[in-house]
């Protein structure tokens, strides 16, 4: 696989003791003091208010996210190309189902069930943001958060329009959450442009690798990292905050996983100085 190269136009985060990608920049950067918090999800404003009334978390999650790197990077959300990726559908509602087809009423509600499937954020997202663009929708397990960047970076460059990468992953309640644990909501989102423009961070450059995966320094991040695949993110999302050139490894596959150069815009500019 060839190097990669495309321009990170804007941010959204949330996660446990993040509200926001500005909050989560003072926390990454040492700013402020990292606390701990479960992760608080607002509600979709943007959906009309009988599709705001069915919706989840998960898909909470995925147009809160969405939404804020889009205002961020400038762009309109009806015109972006859009990649989501999840580890797996909506915990709740799939527990629920299960739930409903152990028991002797086996009616499964309509909307449990178009909520409960993979690609629900993605309707839920073209009907909050009016969206025409093609979207994607993929699963890697712990890997889905690199599987959706090499995704969403190939649109990028090689069709040479922007692109929208939403990842976000909420847990599973009990007795599904002792076979897949994950302890609190992240998602996160990036606005991702061929060419730099006025709103670049940065410009990344991707390449596989057989590296291990960067780890954290700060033990409750990297815990958050581990406990969450769309929080394997983080590496990539602290450097971006810190300002400065790094290469982070990311989790992928069982024997591949993704390296990222990151150049900050500034960077670049003080380099180009005689």
């Amino acid at each position: 696989m060839k190097t990669i190269s495309v321009h990170i136009d804007g941010v959204g985060l949330i996660g446990p003791g993040f509200a926001n990608w500005p909050q989560a920049v003072q926390a990454l950067t040492s700013t402020a003091e990292y606390a701990h918090a479960p992760a608080v999800i607002p509600p979709p404003a943007a959906l009309p208010a009988a599709e705001r009334r069915r919706t989840s978390a998960t898909v909470k999650l995925a147009l809160a996210v969405g939404a804020e790197a889009v205002q961020a990077a400038g762009r309109d959300a009806a015109q972006l190309a859009a990649v989501f990726a999840a580890s797996g559908g909506d915990g709740e509602n799939c527990h629920a189902i299960c739930d409903m087809l152990a028991g002797e009423d086996r009616f499964i509600s309509p909307t449990r069930f178009h909520n409960s499937v993979h690609n629900a954020p993605a309707g839920y997202w073209s009907i909050a943001a009016h969206a025409m663009a093609a979207s994607h929708v993929l699963c890697a397990h712990d890997g889905s958060f690199a599987a959706g960047l090499l995704e969403s970076a190939c649109q990028a460059a090689v069709d040479g329009h922007d692109a929208l990468l939403i990842a976000s992953d909420t847990g599973y309640p009990h007795p599904l959450n002792a076979f897949r644990p994950i302890r609190d909501a992240f998602g996160t989102a990036l606005v991702l442009a061929p060419i730099e423009t006025a709103r670049t961070l940065a410009r990344i450059d991707i390449a596989l690798t057989d590296a291990p995966a960067t780890m954290l320094t700060r033990a409750p991040l990297e815990a958050i990292r581990t406990d969450n695949p769309a929080a394997r993110a983080l590496p990539l999302l602290e450097a971006l905050a810190m300002r400065r050139r790094a290469a982070v490894v990311l989790d992928y596959l069982d024997e591949l996983r993704v390296r990222i150069d990151v150049t900050p815009t500034d960077t670049r500019k003080e380099t180009a100085q005689p």
